[in-house]
C-alpha cells in the first residue's frame, strides 16, 4: 500500500499481555497521542470504540462485528470503525462434524472457551451440538492456571474430543494448550492453522495471516484518505481444513480418506 515502518510510517505499539483489563488505559493513551488511525485485534476492539468516535479504527475480529457492535452493518459499517472479521460464528456445526469423523467413539465432546471474552460462540456451539445429538461438556479458561485443570475436567466427564472456541489467550498459549492435549491424548480441533502447525490435530478455519494482510491494506486506504465509513467488513470466502497426521498416529486416530481429500494442508 505503499507505507513502510520508519520510512513514511510510524506505527506506535501497544500489548495488554492478556490482561484485557489494561486495555482501556491503553486505547486511551493513543487517543492523547493523537495517532491517525488505531488497528486493534478482537477483543480489543470495544476500548479503542470506546476511546474515541472521530480517529479511524481497522479491527480484525474473530466474531461477529455486527452482533458486538463495532458496525451498524457489513456493508455500510458506518462510524469510524471497519475491519475484517474471521468470523467462526456458523463453523460450530462443520467443526463438530469432522471431530465426529474423525473420532466417531467419542460420544461427549467438550467445548473449551474464554467466558471472560466477547469472541465467544458459546450458544451457536450449543446449538451445533443439539442439532447434531452430540452431548457437550462446556469447559473455561481465562489464565494459565485455570487452562491447566481443563484436561482433568474432561477427563472427568469422559469427555472423547474437544473443540477449542476462537480467543486471543488461546493463540497466545498454542504451544501449551496443544502440549496439554497431546499429555491428556484428548483429540481436539482448533480455530486456526498455527496450533496444527504447533503439533494440534485438526482445524477448521479462515485463515489468520489473510486477515492480518486484509487489515494491512485497509489500514493502507484509510490512510490513503478512505472514510471507514464507507467501506464494508470484509468477511472469509474461504475455510482452510488443515490436520497432523503424525498428531493422529500418536493418538491412535486413522484419519478418513474423505478428510484428507478435503484437506488444504497434510503435515506429516
Amino acid at each position: 500500500m505503499g507505507y513502510d515502518e520508519g520510512r513514511n510510517v510510524a506505527i506506535d505499539y501497544r500489548f495488554a499481555e492478556n490482561q484485557y483489563d489494561r486495555l482501556p488505559a491503553l486505547a486511551a493513551e493513543l487517543v492523547r497521542r493523537q495517532v491517525t488511525l488505531i488497528v486493534a485485534n478482537g477483543i480489543a476492539v470495544p476500548p479503542a470504540k470506546a476511546a474515541t468516535a472521530t480517529i479511524p479504527i481497522v479491527f480484525t475480529t474473530g466474531g461477529d462485528p455486527v452482533r458486538l457492535g463495532f458496525v451498524a452493518s457489513l456493508e455500510r459499517p458506518g462510524g469510524n470503525a471497519t475491519g475484517v472479521t474471521t468470523s467462526n460464528i456458523g463453523n460450530a456445526l462443520p467443526r463438530l462434524a469432522l471431530l465426529r469423523e474423525l473420532v466417531p467413539h467419542a460420544t461427549s465432546i467438550g467445548f473449551l472457551h474464554n467466558p471472560d471474552s466477547p469472541l465467544t460462540n458459546l450458544p451457536d456451539v450449543q446449538a451445533a451440538a443439539a442439532a447434531a445429538g452430540v452431548r457437550l461438556v462446556v469447559v473455561s479458561a481465562r489464565s494459565d492456571r485455570e487452562l491447566e485443570t481443563v484436561f482433568t475436567h474432561l477427563g472427568q466427564h469422559h469427555v472423547g474430543a474437544l473443540l477449542v472456541g476462537a480467543d486471543p489467550f488461546f493463540v497466545s498459549r498454542r504451544r501449551e494448550l496443544v502440549a496439554l492435549a497431546a499429555q491428556a491424548a484428548m483429540p481436539a480441533i482448533y480455530f486456526g492453522r498455527e496450533f496444527v502447525e504447533a503439533g494440534g490435530l485438526i482445524s477448521y478455519a479462515a485463515s489468520l495471516a489473510g486477515a492480518y494482510r486484509d487489515a494491512g491494506r485497509y489500514a493502507g486506504r484509510v490512510l490513503n484518505g478512505e472514510p471507514p465509513a464507507a467501506m464494508p467488513v470484509q468477511q472469509p470466502t474461504m475455510f482452510e481444513l488443515v490436520i497432523n497426521v503424525t498428531t493422529a498416529q500418536a493418538l491412535g486416530l486413522t484419519v478418513p480418506s474423505s478428510i484428507l481429500r478435503r484437506a488444504d494442508e497434510v503435515i506429516r
